[in-house]
């Protein structure tokens, strides 16, 4: 289902049969509700003409390259973005290799070479705010006036609104910065989540009756939530459990490093090397240091009984979480 070409260079990967396509066009970096609404509305309207529905797609990130200096932290690797739109129901999604050729394109030359030339557009479906081409220099009027010369039909998505604002990436990020997990969870449709790989700690967690999993991220450009404790939900080889982590510097034990540490609930096994997928549900607390181990400790077992709390709440069927369990009083409103 999903194609992968990492340069525009390369032949599209799609058959040559003369169904046409319904494409839509963008960084899509979260694949969030806005950005679902969209490629809904281009898999519909594909079922609907016996087309091919087509996202066009980027990596890196187009900021990476013509603005490096101001380029966002990624939401979504191009991993994570794969695995997501393969629940999408679309039937090809290309990736285009973002470089100062690509960026260098007119709006004109990426429509008649990539879009006309390679996909055979005939509908095209893009976003309320899209821009594109050199210096974001197309907009809807431009795509409109190129689509009726070259004979494909230009249609925008209105904006998926979250507290009466627009659902964006910027605005997702901005929550996750912030310590809005729930936020955050509303905008995606999702859990905000970040990979890691177990590898061999000090073991203090253990000796103090909490053991841990300790992370290591990948340096991929991927936000990382800032410093503090979080309740999560992580999924791994044996299952999913729910949990508490810990972002940033141990400052009750003087020259400790900063750490990414995971405490499963209710799990027992051994974890070296394995990958886990960590699901932030909610933000518990800042960091900071404790005058003894025992009041640490004793703070640990408050932070691990308030994420068994969260967890219920979300098993009970509150996305988004948290918030909605909150107005209820914590008991479902009934």
């Amino acid at each position: 289902m999903i194609e992968y070409a990492v340069d525009p260079s390369l032949p599209s990967g799609l058959p040559e049969d003369g169904r046409g396509t319904v494409v839509t066009v963008g960084t899509f970096d979260g694949v969030h509700r806005g950005h679902w609404a969209v490629l809904q509305e281009i898999r519909r309207r594909a079922e609907a003409s016996d087309r091919r529905s087509v996202l066009v797609t980027f990596h890196p990130h187009p900021l990476q390259v013509v603005r490096p200096d101001e380029a966002p932290p990624l939401l979504t690797t191009p991993v994570e973005k794969k695995e997501i739109l393969a629940e999408s129901g679309l039937d090809y999604a290309v990736f285009l290799s973002f470089n100062h050729v690509l960026a260098g394109y007119s709006p004109r030359r990426f429509v008649e070479e990539i879009l006309v030339g390679r996909l055979k557009v005939s509908e095209l479906v893009i976003g309320y705010d899209h821009g594109f081409g050199k210096g974001r220099s197309g907009d809807v009027q431009t795509l409109r006036t190129i689509g009726a010369e070259l004979g494909f039909l230009v249609d925008v998505v209105a904006p998926v609104l979250a507290q009466g604002v627009p659902i964006s990436s910027s605005r997702i990020r901005k929550a996750l910065l912030a310590r809005d997990m729930e936020g955050a969870w509303e905008g995606l449709g999702r859990p905000y989540s970040l990979r890691g790989m177990v590898v061999k700690g000090d073991g203090r967690g253990r000796r103090l009756g909490f053991p841990t999993a300790n992370l290591w991220i990948p340096v991929n450009g991927k936000l990382i939530p800032p410093p503090g404790v979080y309740a999560v939900r992580a999924a791994l080889r044996q299952g999913t459990f729910g949990g508490a982590i810990h972002v940033g510097p141990r400052p009750t034990f003087t020259g400790s490093p900063p750490t990414v540490e995971l405490h499963l609930l209710d799990f027992e096994g051994d974890l070296y090397g394995h990958e886990i997928r960590v699901e932030f549900l909610r933000f518990l607390r800042e960091v900071r240091p404790f005058a003894s181990a025992a009041a640490l400790v004793e703070q640990m077992r408050s932070d691990v009984a308030e994420s068994r709390q969260v967890l219920e709440a979300v098993q009970r069927g509150f996305p988004g979480g948290v918030a909605e369990w909150d107005r209820t009083g914590g008991n479902g409103g009934g």
